[in-house]
This record gives C-alpha cells, sequence and structure tokens, in this order.
C-alpha cells in the first residue's frame, strides 16, 4: 500500500553493543553513514549530518533529525526536520519519522529493521517514497559492507 511504512532490514556481522554505536556515535556515524555529523542523543536533541566534509552543519547542504526516542541498543527513531536547500521533496518529508529497530542474532550479527512512517497518497509523497526505498536499502548495505569479514 502507498501509505505504508519503507521497511529496510538486514543482518550486520557485529555485536547489538558494536552496531547501536555506529548509529548513534560521531565516529560511528562518520564510519559508515555521512561524511560529518554531531548527535546530541535524547529525546528532542538535534542530530546533524551532511555528506559534505566541509559543511558547519548548519549550512544549506545539511540535515537536521530530531530525537524522538531511543531504547539503547534496541531502538532510535527520529524526524528530519530540516533538509537540504534543493531536496525536491520538502512537503512530503516533513510528515515523516523513522523508527529503527536493533535485534541480537546470537552473540556477534544484529539484526537491523529500519522503518520510515508517514507516507500519504500524494504524488510528492509517492515520489519521495521511491527515493527513500532505494536510498534506505544503499544506506543499510553501507553498514553491512562496514562489517563485512
Amino acid at each position: 500500500l502507498a501509505t505504508e511504512p519503507i521497511v529496510t532490514e538486514g543482518i550486520v556481522n557485529a555485536p547489538v553493543t558494536e552496531v547501536w554505536k555506529a548509529w548513534t556515535t560521531k565516529e560511528g556515524i562518520e564510519s559508515w553513514m555521512v561524511t560529518k555529523t554531531d548527535i546530541d542523543l535524547r529525546p528532542g536533541g538535534m542530530w546533524r549530518t551532511s555528506y559534505s566534509k566541509d559543511s558547519n552543519l548548519d549550512d544549506d547542504q545539511s540535515i537536521h533529525h530530531m530525537i524522538l526516542a531511543f531504547d539503547p541498543g534496541r531502538m532510535f527513531s527520529s524526524r528530519t526536520v530540516k533538509w537540504p536547500k534543493n531536496f525536491p521533496f520538502a512537503n512530503a518529508i516533513s510528515k515523516t519519522w523513522a523508527v529503527v529497530y536493533f535485534e541480537p542474532v546470537g552473540e556477534s550479527r544484529t539484526k537491523v529493521t529500519a522503518k520510515m512512517f508517514g507516507f500519504t497518497d500524494e504524488e510528492e509523497s509517492q515520489r519521495m517514497r521511491a527515493f527513500f526505498e532505494s536510498g534506505n536499502k544503499t544506506t543499510l548495505d553501507n553498514l553491512i559492507k562496514k562489517y563485512r569479514n
């Protein structure tokens, strides 16, 4: 259905404590997701990112997410509150939020399930959905590659 969440799943060859750090610390995030970031890990805290190493994290290309909630090592939820100036889906992105689940698979592997919610039947929302269906998979694939033996 057009309004269902995007669900992206994968198995990471690292224990859940490592995968949690990769997702929620500056060093971790910069090792696989974006070139530059800072994160204030608390409900209402800001997680600022950029794909440019020259960013000041407040420029036209930076992305800001508000942290909604988290359960350390188990769940992380955020919503995008600022996007790059030229992002074509500004109206649609403002209605979405994401929840990422971390589930141990034995002692040394982690199942990551990322869900992106808030899509509507509007054309812009559906175009953005296609963009993130591909982009979210690429992002998770990068995390999996980070820990590939």
